[in-house]
């Protein structure tokens, strides 16, 4: 297992996962009380794709107290946007809905630019216009959600960047993210660019303003840091909701821009998407005769998980479990529930994203 930012390789272990990043698992109680503002929990959360916190707790006393949090959620632009994407968006939106709360989305092209060695800003810029209209298709509040891109709105975020950077030291940079003597210093520095959103809204009125980051948890060493600077310059530390990651198509590892055969992506055509689902690796015996005797295993099956998190509700996926463990359901009646599914969500998100071209510059941070 290796978790980075940038990287998700191997079996997942999320239960180490938390207690090596120091973490708190989402409880009953938590669940609960979350319930009690909501119209209903969502399914992300039921299911437990939603598994860890930090001060989560912390965001619903200020939320039960009268203070009203922003959320702050974001996408490197690296490439087209994939189902692995989209369903931390789709839960944030979720929470924009249920607490009644603004977002800032964070663009972050100039990240994308420092890590990659094969991506010039003209690809970058042509991948951040593209991701701009999946964020807008996810169908954010207009009014209440405002799009960030770094090397756009760089006004904004460098004296606070400068401010984050000047109290974390080199050493502690090295150590959270393994970077070396080879790293560009654009990279060091960015930590500080992406933490800055975190206290943006806290400038914008004027006090202090509680922060919420729906985020895969790979993304948490970032906030980690943070958090630690965050009383030093005044403001409330960021609190944290982490996603598991959405398995690719293939045997290992979390869905891919980089490996885009094991990766559904909001631009696919039909043809395309059958292809990869009908050639997806699944948690099936070789056999019929293999799987009638000894059942399938569905925790490690992406289409099972694609099933489970995207298109199906908890007794439906249940009782696929059951037959699935059970061997009386073969692997290609999953696979065409997950075409047939995944066909009709694209083709109404690609209307979606077609209709989002006209909105581009009411959703930019002015």
């Amino acid at each position: 297992m290796r978790v980075t930012p940038w990287s998700v390789e191997g079996e997942i272990d999320y239960n180490k996962l938390v207690r090596e990043f120091g973490t708190m698992m989402i409880n009953d109680e938590l669940l609960a009380r979350i319930k009690k503002h909501a119209r209903y929990l969502h399914p992300l959360l039921r299911t437990g794709y939603f598994f860890s916190h930090r001060d989560l707790d912390w965001i619903i006393d200020k939320y039960e107290e009268g203070e009203r949090f922003y959320l702050y959620t974001g996408r490197g632009p690296s490439g087209n946007i994939h189902l692995g994407h989209i369903l931390p968006w789709i839960f944030t939106k979720y929470l924009q809905d249920t607490f009644n709360v603004n977002l800032l989305f964070q663009v972050t092209d100039d990240e994308k630019f420092l890590y990659n060695d094969d991506k010039d800003m003209d690809e970058i810029s042509k991948y951040t216009y593209e991701n701009i209209l999946d964020i807008i298709a996810i169908g954010f509040r207009k009014e209440k959600t405002k799009i960030i891109v770094d090397t756009k709105h760089i006004d904004r975020l460098y004296p606070i960047a400068i401010e984050i950077a000047k109290r974390i030291t080199f050493s502690t940079i090295k150590a959270t993210f393994g970077f070396n003597n080879a790293t560009n210093i654009g990279m060091i520095l960015f930590p500080a660019i992406q933490a800055a959103p975190c206290f943006l809204p806290s400038k914008f009125e004027g006090r202090l303003v509680p922060c919420l980051i729906p985020a895969a948890i790979d993304q948490d060493p970032y906030w980690r840091i943070t958090r630690d600077i965050a009383t030093k310059l005044g403001y409330y530390k960021p609190a944290q909701i982490h996603s598991r990651f959405v398995p690719g198509l293939g045997m290992h590892g979390k869905m891919s821009s980089s490996i885009p055969e094991t990766a559904i992506f909001t631009t696919d055509e039909e043809d395309k998407i059958k292809d990869k689902i009908s050639n997806s690796f699944t948690g099936g015996q070789a056999t019929m005769k293999l799987q009638k005797m000894l059942g399938g295993n569905p925790e490690n099956c992406p289409v099972f998980w694609y099933l489970k998190y995207m298109f199906e509700d908890e007794k439906s996926s249940d009782d696929r479990y059951i037959k699935c463990r059970s061997g009386s359901l073969p692997c290609y009646e999953c696979k065409h529930a997950l075409i047939d599914k995944t066909i009709i969500f694209i083709k109404d998100f690609k209307r979606r994203r077609e209709e989002a071209k006209n909105l581009i510059d009411e959703y930019m941070l002015e």
